[in-house]
């Protein structure tokens, strides 16, 4: 079984063992993520994707707002069709069942990445370099980033899974100079379980 089958494996287990208000990441809104793209002034048309969001709201409440040209991209078929199936499958969000890694997007398309929690689990530069190359090839010129991980005060694993820790600075060094660093906050996040999870959220602009 190689790597990117034993990661979908996992990932699909996750989503058919535990409810997925019950994960350690849930929250019922993705407030900060919201806020921060309320604060890029996008266009309702412009196009969106979220990497890794598994069954979070983001979707939902984006759908809410008006934004029209949704993608949502996640290694679990079980995670997408639970939001699918909350949303309605009578929205036009494209649905892409895949690894970030491996799976091709359309180029300069893109005026808004999101990751809440994908890239932290990048734990090998190559993997890395490749994500950051995806972004770049993605977004349009002066397309944003919104990228969350766990600082550096936050847990060492995650699902059970090793992570990478950041803070703005080393993130920023991820994704290179041709990303400006817009923004930068720190959060904490309450489990459902009670426990606190150090985030670091970044917003980078392609030059």
């Amino acid at each position: 079984m190689n790597h990117v089958t034993t990661q979908k494996t996992h990932w699909e287990d996750v989503y058919a063992s535990k409810a997925s208000d019950m994960v350690s990441w849930y929250t019922p809104h993705l407030d900060i993520s919201l806020q921060l793209v309320e604060s890029l002034n996008l266009s309702k048309s412009d196009p969106i994707i979220d990497i890794g969001g598994g069954a979070s709201t983001l979707m939902d409440d984006l759908v809410m707002q008006g934004y029209s040209d949704l993608t949502a991209l996640d290694i679990s078929g079980q995670a997408l069709e639970i939001v699918r199936s909350r949303i309605g499958h009578d929205v036009p969000i494209e649905w892409i069942e895949g690894n970030i890694l491996t799976t091709p997007l359309e180029t300069d398309h893109y005026r808004l990445w999101h990751d809440r929690a994908v890239f932290h689990f990048l734990t090998e530069e190559p993997d890395r370099v490749r994500y950051v190359e995806k972004v770049r090839q993605s977004l349009v010129k002066h397309g944003h980033v919104i990228m969350a991980t766990f600082s550096q005060e936050g847990p060492l694993k995650c699902s059970g899974l090793d992570i990478v820790r950041y803070s703005d600075k080393t993130l920023h060094q991820q994704f290179g100079s041709e990303f400006r660093l817009i923004s930068a906050s720190y959060d904490t996040h309450i489990t459902p379980a009670g426990n606190e999870q150090k985030f670091v959220y970044a917003v980078f602009q392609k030059k």
